[in-house]
């Protein structure tokens, strides 16, 4: 454990190191984030620097690459889907800071570099013989073969586009991505893991703690498409290549919320002539909008992922 510590601790420091040093560049850069009109209580971080996310993204890889025992295969793997989702998310940023909206990739070109990746996700999972699925709360595992590969997949799209989509108050994504990793990496620890995809959780949660210093509200940068995309990569796979898929709907329920809010949205905006269920979708804007402020939001998110991820470990133990 001292180990998983000093990885975390030492993550958290790069974190923070490159932080400091990268705000400053992404200012003399320009690298603004452009807002969304809708979104009219954040009109004021027009401006505010993006893709803070390759601080945390760097951190993580480069502790959990020194502090493994032994640079595993799923270690490896993991690191370089989440390395080039941070790539396809700083294209994406680039693309928005040159057209000077929030709009970088088109949605489909984004969805295809997403499947494909999941397609070599789950082609890796069978190869590898990763078919059995941990189920949470009820402490056995359950084989499911071939189907193994369309889960993997479905897992991939849904979790990347879930985390992406909660990115949207200060401090919201990173803070449940904190505690979210937290919490994989002690169910990993308790499973018994030894592949390097605990450290890399660690290492994430600490490294997601110094950046938080700078995205808590209000931001002074934010992580962009870099830092999210590249999050939902890397819970996707220390969720799939360990068993624990399942647990990323679980611990990650606040992730889905998100997604879910936006879907029922949606159908019920196409289904009724344009009635809404919520004032806004993702969900974290209804709330804003109902004047609950981001902290308190970013908060509850936290801290319910936090009370999720406790019940998980309680029945694990």
């Amino acid at each position: 454990m001292k180990v998983y510590l000093l990885a975390g601790l030492i993550a958290f420091l790069l974190s923070m190191l490159t932080c400091l040093a990268l705000i400053p560049l992404l200012k003399k850069l320009k690298a603004g984030q452009n807002i969304h009109e809708c979104v009219k209580e954040h009109k004021g971080k027009t401006g505010t620097p993006t893709m803070g996310g390759i601080a945390f993204i760097v951190a993580a890889t480069v502790s959990s690459l020194i502090f493994s025992d032994g640079i595993t295969r799923d270690l490896l793997v993991a690191i370089v889907v989440g390395v080039s989702y941070m790539f396809v998310g700083v294209l994406d940023d680039l693309i928005k800071r040159k057209k000077g909206e929030n709009l970088g990739l088109k949605a489909w070109q984004k969805f295809l570099f997403q499947f494909l990746v999941a397609l070599i996700a789950g082609g890796y999972c069978i190869k590898e013989g990763k078919t059995s699925l941990n189920i949470p709360f009820f402490g056995y595992q359950f084989n499911v073969g071939f189907w193994m590969f369309p889960l993997i997949v479905f897992v991939f799209l849904g979790t990347v586009n879930a985390v992406n989509l909660t990115d949207g108050l200060d401090g919201l994504a990173a803070g449940v991505s904190a505690v979210f990793f937290l919490f994989f990496g002690i169910l990993l620890c308790l499973q018994g893991k030894k592949d390097g995809l605990e450290t890399l959780s660690f290492c994430l949660t600490g490294a997601l703690c110094a950046y938080l210093l700078f995205n808590i509200s209000r931001a002074s940068v934010f992580m962009g498409d870099t830092g999210s995309l590249a999050l939902g990569g890397f819970a996707a796979c220390i969720g799939a290549f360990s068993g624990n898929a399942l647990y990323i709907a679980v611990i990650g329920a606040m992730f889905v919320t998100s997604i879910i809010s936006v879907i029922v949205q949606v159908i019920y905006y196409k289904a009724t002539g344009g009635k809404r269920v919520f004032l806004m979708a993702p969900i974290h804007h209804h709330f804003q909008q109902k004047g609950f402020s981001e902290s308190k939001i970013a908060f509850a998110y936290a801290a319910i992922t936090a009370a999720i991820g406790l019940l998980c470990i309680i029945f694990v133990v």
